[in-house]
Formats: structure tokens, sequence, C-alpha cells
């Protein structure tokens, strides 16, 4: 029987995701899969057996709405150590459903019909969504090509009264590029002269830095008072399937933030907090991610100087970008299927995280793999 009821879309652009996509055609085509960013080799066998103590001790029921206490006081432990400042777990700090609950929640919190909300291109795929979905308006601002940084001065001409929330990602996905001093300095100007504006500060990759030091949002006492910063345990100790990350924000932002999360996922995998917490608490294992992250960049971009490919720089996360245009001059997304499916490499087309699909003719790898799945993938794509 044909139903008369007409599905009226609210996202009616949007379709399934490219990593989706493109791990699809991976797994169909028996590729080596550097298109979504998820790492291939073991965890710690240490927070292995954290996990096997909390299955012991039955930690399997539902945690706090706002985490279990025990990880937001390991997390303020190590805020502390990263940044010489206090946080307190009970008010500011949310353990959150990965880092895109979070992101979601914020948005649904603060941005009602009209706001305004800047973020930059090439963004990640869930923030323009998240955006329109509460009403808002996404502007889209572009970081400047090659070299993916903010002309904070463009910035400056598109706030208005509308404006109601900024959105800043470090280190960036997928442009690998890192904030300096005078980025946090530039923001911290903007919102000395827009009192209104707040800013979602997306840190995933704090740890994955690869020179100097992150400047995190929270560095600023101004900064800190007005962000929603976020973060992913995923990235950082290489477990993205769990899906749990948490949100910094002073207490009456958080106030706001935590009545969106606790009708959006309620909580967080208890069993997992369990074991993280005990794995954070007294230990300071995140502080090596870099250079292991830093050895995995340098075996591929080594590698990669025989192939055909132009890499861009790599400042931060673990992923790479390179030019493709002296190879062929397919848009983007038809090079990555093409080279997925002839050569089975899988990347992901950078042209996706622009709201135009700007296509500068460049893929982004990811180099969290196995040393014999980045070689292996080398030597395909040096054939190329």
């Amino acid at each position: 029987m044909k139903s008369d009821f007409m599905m009226q879309s609210k996202l009616p652009d949007v379709g399934t995701t490219i990593f989706t996509v493109m791990s699809a055609l991976a797994n169909e085509q028996n590729a080596i899969n550097l298109s979504q960013g998820f790492p291939n080799f073991p965890i710690d066998t240490v927070l292995k057996d954290f996990v096997k103590k909390a299955l012991d001790e039955e930690q399997v029921q539902y945690a706090p709405m706002p985490g279990r206490l025990d990880l937001r006081i390991a997390i303020a432990q190590k805020l502390e150590l990263q940044h010489a400042k206090i946080f307190n777990p009970e008010t500011e700090i949310t353990v959150t459903a990965g880092a895109t609950e979070a992101i979601y929640s914020i948005i649904a919190a603060v941005v009602s019909k009209g706001d305004e909300v800047l973020m930059f291109d090439p963004a990640y795929d869930c923030y323009d969504p998240s955006v329109r979905l509460n009403g808002g308006i996404p502007v889209h601002l572009k970081l400047k090509f090659p070299d993916f940084k903010i002309d904070w001065n463009e910035v400056k001409d598109k706030i208005n009264s509308k404006t109601k929330l900024i959105m800043v990602n470090n280190p960036h996905n997928p442009a690998g590029s890192v904030w300096d001093e005078s980025d946090l300095k530039a923001l911290e100007d903007i919102c000395n002269k827009y009192p209104h504006l707040l800013v979602l500060s997306d840190e995933v990759y704090e740890h994955i830095q690869f020179d100097n030091n992150h400047q995190s949002v929270l560095k600023s006492d101004l900064l800190r008072s007005r962000s929603f910063v976020t973060y992913s345990f995923g990235k950082t100790f290489h477990v993205t399937g769990w899906k749990i990350g948490y949100c910094i924000a002073p207490a009456e932002l958080t106030v706001e933030m935590r009545k969106v999360h606790q009708f959006n996922v309620f909580c967080v995998n208890n069993t997992m907090q369990a074991a993280l917490a005990d794995y954070l608490i007294g230990s300071d294992s995140w502080r090596g991610i870099a250079d292991f992250y830093n050895d995995k960049k340098a075996l591929f971009m080594n590698g990669m100087k025989q192939s055909k490919f132009k890499p861009l720089k790599c400042e931060g996360t673990y992923f790479c970008l390179y030019d493709f245009s002296e190879i062929s001059s397919l848009p983007d997304v038809e090079f990555a299927k093409w080279m997925t499916i002839e050569h089975k490499v899988a990347s992901i087309p950078v042209s996706v995280f622009y709201e135009d699909k700007t296509d500068n003719k460049v893929v982004r790898f990811c180099f969290a793999k196995t040393d014999d799945m980045l070689i292996n993938a080398i030597d395909r794509l040096c054939k190329i």
C-alpha cells in the first residue's frame, strides 16, 4: 500500500559520511584502509587489565550522568599537570560519548534559531549539521591554503551581533595545522571586543602535536571563562571504538551543556570509565603519544618521498595531506575512489570538508597504523 506520508528532511543535502563510504569501499576492494581515522594496533595491556578489573568488580550499571567522579577527578589531575590550573571535577568536567556527542550537546545548549556560528573549512563534518539541526546559521570561513592558517582579520569582519559561537579545532583535522601563541592572542582580542561571543574548541588531538607546545584555549584565563573545550580518550589511548571523551567548561556553561547531555545519552559506558579512571590516576601515560606518532609520521612521509604525491605540512594529528595534481586531473572524490579500486589504498578526499566542495586536488591519509601496513601502502602508492 502506498503511503501519502511525506518526510521532510531536516538535512536534505546530507548523505552517508565519506568515512563510511570509503571504509566500505576499502572492505569491498580488500584495500589498505588509510581513510577512516582509527588505529589498527593493540592498546596498552595495562589499560586492558583495568577493563578486566572493572568487569570483575561488576562496574556494568549506569554511570552518573556527568561521568564517574573518580574519572573526573583523574581528568582534573591530568589538566593540572598539563596547564598548572585547577579544574573543579564536579562542576567543570563532563564525561561524554565521544567528542562528537559533546560538540552536539554544546551546540544544542547554546545555539538558538538565527544565531550565527563561525567555523573554518576544511571543517570536521559534524560541525555544520549540528548547527543547522538547532536552528543556527553556519558561517564558513576558509583556512588559508596550503598552510591552513586562520585569517583573524577576516574573522573580525564576519562577527556581528548575531554571532553566538566560534568553533575552532587545534590540532586541526583534516589539515594537520596547529596554533601558535599569536592565534590564542588573536582569539583573546576578539573575545575582549565581543563579550557575547562563546568559543567551542575541539582539541581531541591535543597530544599529537609534533613541534612546540599545544596552544589550548585553557592556557588563557579569559578564553577559559568563555569556552567549551572537547577532548577524546579514543584519540589519545587508541580506543576510538569506546567513544568516550569529555568537555571542560565553566560551571555556568557546564550546567547548560549537561541539560542537553542528560537527554542525549544520559551517561557513558561505566565499565570503560572505571578502567580509564584507574589508568589515568597517578599516571602520565599520555605524555609519550606525540613521539609515538611522530615515528609513524616519519616512516610514512619518508617512504612517500619516492612517490609522485606532494606532501603538505603536517604539524599535528595522525593524518597527513598529499597533493595529487601531478598524477591526475580527476576530482578528488573520484581520484580517491579510483585509487582504492585500482591501487588498493583508501584515503579521504579533502573537498568533502568544505561547504562549497573546494577541490585543491588533495587527499588525506591516516598513519595511525602498524608499520607493516604503512610500508605496504607506501609500496603501492609509489607505483602510481
